[in-house]
């Protein structure tokens, strides 16, 4: 546990020590600020009346496409800059195996994300001190939230590890999830037989039910599963340079 502690230390430092995770933290704030004030203001004007159907619902959808744009971006330099670097070939000279090290870079791009998502609940806590609300249904959308997040960065550390650029690991991770995001929007191009097993393995609609304020023990299992397949690929990619001979 230590050893993951200080890759993870080491990461966060990396990471915060330019300028890309503060650009990526302000672009974060400010699109989810963004749509927080516009789902609140049609909120208003429509005269709804149900917020976890209305304005909860609105919101973290919203904030999930802003997850989606932002963490591919966080996570692409956890492998890839380290390969491009020659650094990657330094760290495992030390005593740590490849599951402490990709454990501690998860936890640190994971902890940079959480720190985000923190801040984002600014707006509803504002709210809430102006006119008191169910606080149950936001909380579950947070953690939905979370749950995405760390299916996000899983998929985001497994295409990191695939190439030394930066940009392919991006368009990478962009690739898988919004495949997952996509695949099930036409249900009559794929077809009857198909479309519930699509719909069962589909990322974003196992989140709707958290976005509604509610928790589903399935949505749980299907967003870890997706999370711990991905960390599994990641562990098994860079277990590879053994077979090269690295």
């Amino acid at each position: 546990m230590t050893k993951i502690l200080l890759v993870c230390r080491r990461e966060l430092a990396a990471m915060c020590g330019g300028p890309l995770a503060w650009v990526l933290a302000a672009v974060f704030l400010l699109l989810t600020g963004y749509f927080f004030y516009s789902d609140l203001a049609l909120f208003v004007l429509v005269g709804g009346a149900n917020q976890t159907r209305g304005l909860w619902r609105f919101m973290f959808l919203d904030f999930r496409l802003v997850a989606l744009l932002v963490v591919p971006l966080v996570t692409m330099r956890l492998f890839a800059e380290e390969r491009k670097q020659g650094t990657l070939e330094l760290l495992w000279t030390f005593p740590v195996r490849d599951g402490e090290v990709l454990a501690g870079k998860v936890l640190a791009a994971l902890a940079l994300y959480l720190g985000m998502l923190a801040a984002t609940a600014v707006g509803p806590a504002l709210l809430y001190a102006l006119h008191p609300f169910a606080v149950a249904p936001v909380l579950a959308g947070y953690a939905g939230l979370v749950l995405l997040g760390v299916a996000f960065v899983a998929c985001g550390a497994a295409a990191s590890t695939v190439s030394e650029n930066q940009v392919v690991s991006a368009m990478l991770a962009y690739g898988v999830l919004v495949f997952a995001w996509f695949a099930t929007w036409n249900e009559a191009a794929i077809g009857e037989r198909i479309a519930p097993a699509l719909l069962q393995l589909s990322l974003f609609d196992h989140f709707y039910g958290f976005a509604q304020g509610v928790i589903d023990s399935r949505d749980v299992v299907y967003l870890l599963a997706f999370a711990a397949f991905f960390l599994f690929l990641a562990h098994r990619s860079l277990g590879a340079r053994a077979w090269r001979g690295l």
